[in-house]
């Protein structure tokens, strides 16, 4: 039992020190990003956004040094008055376009994207911007994160906004995302490789030229992807583009879900699909981060130094991911092992919600159509 908890205390600190190097290697925005001349048009899908689709707008006619900006507001089947807020915002730049029912094969978020992404004329140069109505931009935020599309010369960026969190349960679980990338994902090779399994992104705030969007076939491509924002950047990548998640906390933050109903729904209705949809290897990697995470502090309540050793690492792990997000550090990394378990329970309610086929989101079943997503794991 001894050399096991050593073992697995070996990889909780192999993991810590590769998220201190993924700390070091993280792209990151220019702290005074020189104004843009590439035409900029942002999609925001919306479903029942009536409550945070004026905010968002107005934080994105707040940009600065964008001078080309346009803004497609797409209604996806709302009704609580969403597309009212939209046209109570009089500023030319704004769009307001009502989406069809997705057709067959399509789920909502990509359908409403494409839709937005076809409502207006290509330019020259384009930078297409994909923002959720939850996501509040920052003055600077579109500019610098043009300006590292650029830079960097990546065809795709994923900006992850600091995720805020209020409550235990968004405290425990929010910050698990930007912790899983930063930790096992190795990010300069990740950025290059076209392994399906080396791709992290986050849809909330999503970057990508309009030539490599085009070129990867658009979300027409993802259509019937839960998790279209990582399946966009493989599709990128497949046709030969390059990208990846990059620092996003000083760009944009996001209060993804509200107490614990909204965290157990919203992770619930994508977490099956977040290892290639297959349930066995959703719950053998939900195995593999309990033993690595969980054995050995419990390990340590009994007296194992080795335990002791593995506990502390997962944490130093968890402040650095915290440090490369912008997301809460102290004291909530120290509960990191209670983070991991609830991860445990979200996982195998989506497994079992998506075996029984009782998986909503927003009204409609979350049913992606099986001879894409394997294309996608492909």
């Amino acid at each position: 039992m001894s050399r096991l908890v050593r073992g697995l205390a070996a990889l909780a600190t192999a993991g810590a020190a590769h998220a201190a190097v993924n700390t070091v290697l993280l792209r990151r925005p220019p702290a005074d990003p020189p104004p843009t001349s590439r035409p900029v048009t942002v999609v925001v899908p919306v479903r029942d956004e009536a409550r945070q689709v004026g905010a968002c707008l107005t934080a994105l006619l707040d940009q600065r040094g964008v001078d080309r900006l346009r803004v497609v507001v797409v209604d996806d089947g709302s009704t609580d008055g969403t597309g009212d807020v939209v046209r109570a915002v009089h500023d030319h730049r704004v769009r307001l376009v009502t989406a069809p029912p997705p057709p067959e094969g399509w789920l909502g978020k990509p359908h409403a994207c494409a839709v937005g992404a076809a409502a207006t004329d290509r330019r020259d140069g384009e930078v297409l911007v994909f923002v959720d109505a939850d996501v509040r931009l920052f003055p600077d935020a579109i500019a610098a994160a043009v300006a590292l599309l650029g830079d960097s010369g990546l065809d795709l960026v994923s900006p992850w906004p600091r995720p805020l969190a209020a409550g235990a349960a968004e405290r425990l679980v929010q910050p698990l995302a930007p912790w899983l990338w930063t930790t096992t994902l190795p990010l300069r090779l990740a950025e290059r490789s076209p392994r399906p399994s080396l791709a992290a992104a986050n849809g909330q705030f999503l970057v990508v030229s309009r030539e490599a969007y085009e070129r990867a076939g658009g979300h027409a491509a993802v259509r019937g992807e839960v998790l279209e924002d990582i399946a966009l950047l493989r599709a990128v990548k497949r046709a030969g583009g390059r990208g990846g998640p990059v620092d996003g906390s000083r760009l944009a933050a996001c209060r993804m879900y509200e107490g614990w109903p909204q965290v157990r729904a919203g992770y619930g209705k994508s977490l099956w699909a977040s290892v290639g949809g297959r349930p066995a290897a959703g719950l053998a990697a939900a195995a593999a981060l309990t033993a690595v995470y969980v054995v050995p502090p419990v390990a340590a309540l009994g007296g194992s130094r080795a335990g002791l050793v593995g506990y502390l690492a997962g944490v130093a792990g968890r402040l650095l991911s915290a440090r490369a997000s912008g997301s809460r550090a102290w004291p909530d990394a120290l509960a990191h092992p209670v983070s991991v378990l609830l991860l445990d329970v979200l996982m195998v309610g989506s497994v079992r919600g998506r075996r029984r086929g009782t998986l909503h989101w927003r009204g409609r079943p979350v049913a992606p159509a099986p001879a894409l997503s394997a294309t996608m794991e492909r």
